[in-house]
């Protein structure tokens, strides 16, 4: 790809609107999470979605463990408790990365108890390509406490794709 179209190529897939998310995973007493922008439904029967998961993360690597997951849904405002999970995981108490949190009833994994709504799932497949890896999951659980907007990353001036 030469440079001009490497350029384009940066700036139409930074076009794709990307909402933010807190992936929690458990598994043997150890806890991650790791705020993730690449996620879609890709199935209504069952229910599946993908999300792009670093695989140099350790959410990654408990997610391959455990075979279980939450992912928290952020809402527009919550800017800060996105950028506070772009960092490596401390648990203190019921506190993960300074955040309040709660377990999954299904999955046992984190929650950010502060976010509007979240879902549950099992590890189904993936297609490792790349770095980060395409994790499909089944949605087994799913929590709406009120309405919201997504926060995205335009809200946040932060571009990770391209």
């Amino acid at each position: 790809m030469d440079e001009q179209a490497a350029a384009a190529k940066k700036t139409i897939l930074r076009t794709i609107p990307y909402g933010l998310y807190v992936l929690g995973v458990t598994h043997d007493g150890e806890d991650s999470a790791a705020c993730i922008n690449w996620v879609t439904q890709t199935a209504f029967e069952p229910p599946l979605i993908v999300m792009g998961v670093k695989k140099d993360s350790g959410a990654y690597a408990l997610l391959k463990q455990s075979g279980k997951f939450a992912l928290s849904f952020l809402e527009s405002g919550q800017k800060d408790l996105a950028f506070a999970f772009f960092k490596p995981t401390t648990v203190e108490g019921n506190t993960m990365n300074g955040a309040e949190f709660v377990r999954g009833e299904q999955s046992g994994a984190a929650v950010i108890a502060a976010a509007p709504a979240f879902i549950e799932g099992q590890y189904v497949d993936e297609v490792d390509i790349g770095d980060h890896s395409c994790i499909v999951g089944k949605v087994t659980n799913a929590v709406l406490k009120r309405d919201y907007s997504i926060l995205t990353l335009k809200e946040c001036g932060v571009n990770y794709g391209g």
